[in-house]
């Protein structure tokens, strides 16, 4: 009896294991048009009686702004380009200053926010840090760095309700993601630590003073030159069955 339970937990596991890595695959092509994290929200304010709207509109990645791009980069993970989903080093700095200090400090890389914005939940928890873990190595597997970054500019939260780069342009400056200035870009990266306490359009000396930081970054990083590096060098064969499926999909 306890070894068929066994074996059926096991099964149970590795289903899910399976289940879990197709839709990585899946969303390797396809934008799913709820997030985990928006789905939160919404359950939050469902419960505590609010009213709320959560509004994104995708936006692909050849239209998303090469200076909103590298200031996401350059505000949340500068090693972006180079590392496989873990900044080791900055884990690293981050376990010693939280040793040291009061206040917390994260070490999340870009692909790691996008693990746990799009399947998992916000709280934090060693059981969430592991579920992130197992979702942001399929992630960098299965998904080109553009792809991920086309991800997280278009699920990031700035603000209540506003989800991805065309609602924030929208709900901050009025424009289309597409149209953001240079300073507006830098504005949008500067309150992403904490987006429902800080604004772009009505930003503190304590947001401007990072975006301006943030431009001094981008530019040691090379500017937009630094975006070559995100892309992926497929062989041909790959590319090929890679552009049947995203055809199949969209049909």
């Amino acid at each position: 009896m306890l070894r068929k339970l066994f074996r059926t937990l096991i099964l149970t596991l590795i289903c899910i294991m399976a289940f879990s890595i197709l839709l990585v695959l899946i969303m390797r092509w396809v934008n799913l048009p709820y997030s985990a994290l928006m789905l939160e929200r919404q359950l939050e304010a469902y419960f505590a009686g609010e009213d709320y709207h959560a509004t994104r509109t995708w936006q692909p990645w050849h239209t998303l702004p090469d200076h909103l791009k590298m200031a996401v980069i350059a505000a949340e993970d500068q090693q972006f380009a180079s590392h496989y989903g873990f900044d080791l080093a900055a884990i690293r700095a981050a376990l010693t200053y939280n040793q040291q200090s009061k206040s917390i400090r994260g070490a999340s890389t870009i692909s790691q926010q996008v693990a746990k914005n799009t399947f998992l939940w916000s709280s934090r928890s060693w059981t969430r840090k592991a579920l992130e873990a197992w979702f942001t190595l399929w992630i960098e597997l299965l998904w080109s760095k553009e792809r991920i970054l086309e991800v997280y500019l278009n699920s990031a939260e700035w603000g209540p309700g506003i989800f991805g780069a065309q609602a924030a342009a929208h709900y901050h400056f009025n424009t289309g993601a597409a149209y953001l200035t240079n300073q507006q870009a830098y504005l949008l990266a500067a309150v992403l630590p904490n987006p429902l306490q800080r604004s772009a359009s009505q930003p503190t000396s304590a947001t401007q003073q990072r975006a301006r930081w943030i431009s001094q970054q981008v530019r040691q990083l090379g500017g937009s030159h630094y975006l070559n590096n995100l892309k992926p060098v497929y062989p041909q064969w790959f590319k090929s069955v890679s552009n049947k499926l995203e055809t199949w999909l969209e049909f």
